[in-house]
This record gives C-alpha cells, structure tokens and sequence, in this order.
C-alpha cells in the first residue's frame, strides 16, 4: 500500500487553502479554500493564459460611462472579483478577495470597497458566505471588518504578525486571521543573523501562541496561517484551524512521505495558563509599537500591495 503523501496527512488534522491565483496549480493539489492579493492577481493578470479574464472585463466596462482613475478602479473591481469566480469553480469553499492596501488607515473607505466587492459577487450570483473580504490588520482595518462582520460580511484579517492584532480581531468577532509566519521568520533572520527551524521558529511561536490563545478563550475566529518559506513550518502548525499554502510548497508536500504528526490542539489550549488581553485603542497601538518586528512588517506589507495595485492600475490603464 503507497503511504500517505505530507499533504494528505496535513489535510487530516488542517483545513488547506491554495496561496496562489494561478488556477492550474489549484486543481492540481485541490485545496479547501483560495487565497488571493494584489500581488498574486498582479502576477496572475499579467500571465498569457490568464489575459483572457482581464480583457473580457475591460471590453464589458468600457461602456460603465467612468472615466480615469475612477474607471480603472471599477474595472479592478470586477477583475478581483472575476479572478475569485474563476476561483470558486475549483475550490468547494471560500475565496479570499483584497481590499486596497491604500485603504489600510481609512474606515469607511475600506467598509464601502468590502460591500462594493460583496455586492459584484452576489450580482453574479455567487453567495457571500463564499467570499471573504481581506483587510489589512490595521486599528482601522480591524474597525471596519468589525462593521463589515456585522452586515454578515465575512472577514480575513491579514498582514497579521502579534497577538495584540489578533485579539483585537477576536475582539471585533472578526471570521478569520492571517498570521504570516514567513515574513515573521524574515525578520527574525535578518535580525538576529541565524536560522531557525522546526518549533523554535518565531513565525510558528507566534501562530501557536495566537492560536492558543484562541482556544483558551473560546474565540470563534479562525487562524489560518500563511506566507511560509519551507515546509517545517507547516508541518509545525499541524493541527491550525486553516494554512495558506504557496503551490511550490504544496508540491514538496505532495512529494513527501514522512510523518506529519497534530502540534496544535485545542483541548491541550484550553488548559494553559495564558492571562487574557484587554485592548481598546490606546493599548493596541501602544502594544504593537511595542513590536519593533510587527510595526516594521505590517507597514512593509501594506507598502508592498499598494505598490502592486499601483502596478496593476498602470496594467489596466495600458488596457484601455
């Protein structure tokens, strides 16, 4: 009998999500749920196989009567949301579609662009329990996905790296984080001039930590980790409510025969001893200026997709 590959043993104990917006890859290794942002669409739209998506909405918007910036912005609108119908005719579960990062500090900015992308989904059809709205994990983010959640609008908190960004998001009953053990990794590496593999990552002490934490208190949300950069740091987080994983690293898992054992469990959490946190403004900020990694990152990732849908509005523009 074959044994059983690193990626169907993971499938066992956590909920795998495809990071990638290339459909090919996804129905190679049929993962539960999609991830996208402006980064991944960018790559995405800018494919051959894939222009076909981008022109049909370009050629359906030109007649919207838009003109300039406020054309390009409609016509991303329907691309993003395009790309996540595309999507969902693989995947069986939910798609993750990205506000713009350029929102990240404004409230009711980003409420309107999260009904607006619901609002293109239902109008084609497609159900909002389906679609969740990603918003970076930002005082103001995590105040309009408080505000979203409540008009049933499902949330996936991301450009997420400290356990006061995630309780403020269990706080705001928000439906799903985004750790990002990777770039958490990244910094760690770079600053401390070492390696770290296995459970001594930071990237994994801080999504066991989180998740932990959520067990322990009961919170409803979900924590899905993402942005890896090998496969010990998923097999590490076994046992994680979700993980978002690149498809070359899909790949090594799928290539894989050794064990994969559960690391994180919820009956084990609820029996540490971990001290509730209490947020409101004031201590959030406070906390996460506190974090020279989580400051540093979060603003690094909110520059990094702004410049791509900056990118991706020049893409666009050249279109028309």
């Amino acid at each position: 009998m074959s044994q059983a590959t690193q990626l169907d043993q993971l499938k066992q104990f956590t909920k795998v999500v495809a990071d990638t917006g290339d459909f090919e890859s996804m129905r190679a290794f049929n993962p539960q749920d999609a991830t996208t942002n402006p980064s991944l669409i960018l790559q995405a739209a800018t494919k051959p196989e894939y222009a076909f998506i981008v022109d049909r909405v370009v050629d359906d918007r030109k007649g919207s009567g838009l003109t300039g910036a406020a054309q390009v912005e409609d016509i991303i609108d329907h691309v993003l949301v395009a790309f996540g119908m595309e999507i969902l005719k693989i995947v069986p579960g939910r798609v993750s579609t990205e506000t713009d990062a350029r929102l990240s500090f404004d409230v009711a900015g980003s409420v309107a662009k999260g009904r607006q992308l619901i609002a293109l989904y239902e109008k084609n059809g497609i159900s909002r329990d389906r679609v969740l709205i990603k918003i970076a994990s930002t005082w103001e983010g995590i105040k309009a996905a408080e505000i979203l959640e409540k008009e049933g609008i499902r949330c996936n908190l991301t450009l997420l790296f400290s356990l006061a960004q995630a309780v403020a998001c269990a706080d705001a009953r928000v439906q799903l984080i985004s750790p990002f053990v990777g770039r958490i990794y990244d910094w760690y590496k770079t600053s401390q001039k070492r390696d770290f593999t296995g459970a001594e990552d930071p990237g994994v002490q801080s999504v066991t930590a989180i998740y932990n934490y959520y067990k322990k208190f009961g919170h409803k949300t979900e924590v899905m980790g993402a942005s890896f950069r090998n496969t010990s740091q998923i097999i590490e987080l076994a046992g994680c409510d979700l993980l978002t994983i690149s498809p070359d690293l899909l790949a090594k898992l799928a290539e894989s025969t050794e064990p994969v054992v559960c690391k994180l469990d919820a009956a084990a959490a609820a029996n540490q001893n971990i001290q509730p946190l209490a947020l409101d403004e004031k201590a959030f900020r406070f906390l996460l200026n506190e974090d020279a990694m989580a400051t540093e990152k979060t603003a690094e990732g909110i520059r990094k997709f702004a410049a791509d849908i900056v990118k991706l509005e020049k893409f666009i523009a050249g279109k028309l």
